[in-house]
């Protein structure tokens, strides 16, 4: 695999525990909770949302083209390496725009009603998608240059997990208060949780700068996609963009309506609360603890051949699920959808590690904000434009059907490995 030009190592970097529990990865796990939230708000709680409000499951899947703005992040993106915000700088300031924004648009959502607003919700929803990515663009961009090589994979790692993590309020607080609040209240209370992320922001200093900023515009743009062209040309250039485009399309259509389908099975919104969220995360969060560690050992390549084999298959539970049906009263239904939301999330967990580590190699640390933009847009398409098909799917198909279909996308991704990481590559 071509590796990106490093940036400067730090022999400084303390081993052992103290690698993992440090200052850096402290805010790394605040940041990714930060990153994670608004996007689990319009993916989780919007859709348990508007199916409480009895909208149409057609309509509810085509909520996804709300998360358009993920897929052309890397549009903008050069905008905010080449300007600033005064006094907070460069990274900074962008962080702390987007995560303000975002606290006071989530908590707008409360005040309209899906059955009379439906118009408005979308529009706002579509402000939130764009202000999340935003935030994601120069989060990804700090987190880059704040790490040293060494504190890459385990930094990535714990982000990660933390983005995860936050996945807790919109899917698990948000989904039981809203069977004793109204839904204004909930949506005010969820918002709230964006301030760890806001006061993160004041506390911490601006990266440490790889090379000049751009000067203007048009370098702001044109270098990062140039280095990334010229640097193994453009027939492998377009494999590692496929690549990241196919590699978790099929989980990401397996989850896109993870909560109607739950609804549909007959459980409550407090049981999904309690237990496909609550076992679907902490085996998630395993997952990629295990495969941050499994990869020190293994290496990228070989982790994205094994997760990515696991990461495929654990979809069939869902489709297993679907065959025999659910029934909130039935206690063996009940140990059943913990137990297939667990291993797939864990099978996830592992692969989501691999493949974020193979973004972070693959990623220049001078054209950090454009260059990692561009890999996350493309890996968020088939959760953008995929994902809002998935309700006419299961609508002709059935969920058995749809979530077969789901692990037959997952194949060709794996089926490009040996040209993007050969297994016996390190």
């Amino acid at each position: 695999m071509t590796q990106a030009a490093p940036n400067a190592t730090d022999p400084a970097t303390p081993p052992g525990w103290r690698h993992y529990f440090n200052r850096q990865m402290l805010i790394c796990v605040s940041l990714g909770f930060s990153s994670g939230l608004p996007l689990f708000i319009l993916y989780n709680l919007l859709s348990a949302w508007l199916k409480s409000e009895n909208v149409d499951l057609k309509a509810i899947g085509l909520f996804a083209l709300v998360g358009f703005p993920y897929t052309w992040k890397f549009v903008w993106s050069p905008l905010m390496d080449r300007f600033h915000f005064p006094l907070l700088g460069r990274r900074r300031g962008w962080m702390l725009v987007t995560q303000l924004l975002l606290l006071g648009a989530v908590g707008a959502l409360g005040f309209y009603s899906p059955k009379t607003d439906l118009t408005a919700i979308i529009v706002l929803c579509g402000a939130i998608a764009f202000l999340s990515a935003s935030q994601d663009i120069v989060i990804d961009a700090y987190r880059r240059e704040m790490l040293t090589d060494q504190q890459q994979g385990s930094g990535t790692a714990i982000f990660v997990n933390a983005y995860k993590l936050s996945t807790l309020v919109p899917g698990s607080l948000s989904l039981i208060l809203s069977d004793f609040l109204s839904w204004q209240a909930v949506f005010a209370i969820t918002a709230l949780f964006m301030l760890p992320g806001v006061l993160t922001t004041l506390l911490v200093s601006e990266p440490k700068l790889y090379g000049a900023p751009p000067k203007n515009l048009r370098e702001a743009v044109v270098l990062p996609f140039r280095e990334f062209i010229n640097r193994s040309g453009w027939s492998y250039a377009l494999w590692v963009l496929a690549f990241i485009f196919l590699y978790k399309l099929g989980d990401s259509m397996a989850t896109a309506l993870a909560t109607p389908f739950y609804l549909d099975l007959g459980f409550t919104r407090t049981q999904i609360g309690l237990v496909a969220k609550n076992a679907g995360l902490w085996a998630s969060l395993g997952g990629g603890i295990l495969g941050a560690v499994w990869l020190e050992k293994t290496g990228v390549n070989r982790g994205l051949w094994i997760f990515g084999a696991l990461q495929a298959i654990a979809i069939l539970g869902f489709a297993a699920l679907a065959w025999v049906g659910g029934v909130s009263t039935n206690e063996h239904a009940t140990l059943m959808l913990g137990a297939v939301i667990g291993l797939e999330a864990f099978a996830v967990g592992l692969g989501t590690a691999a493949f974020t580590a193979f973004i972070a190699t693959t990623t220049d640390p001078r054209y950090t904000a454009t260059q990692y933009a561009l890999f996350t847009s493309l890996a968020a398409v088939p959760r953008t434009f995929f994902n809002a098909a998935t309700g006419y799917i299961v609508t002709q198909t059935g969920w058995t059907t749809f979530f077969l279909v789901c692990f037959a996308l997952a194949l060709p991704g794996m089926l490009m490995l040996p040209k993007i990481a050969p297994w016996n590559q390190k």
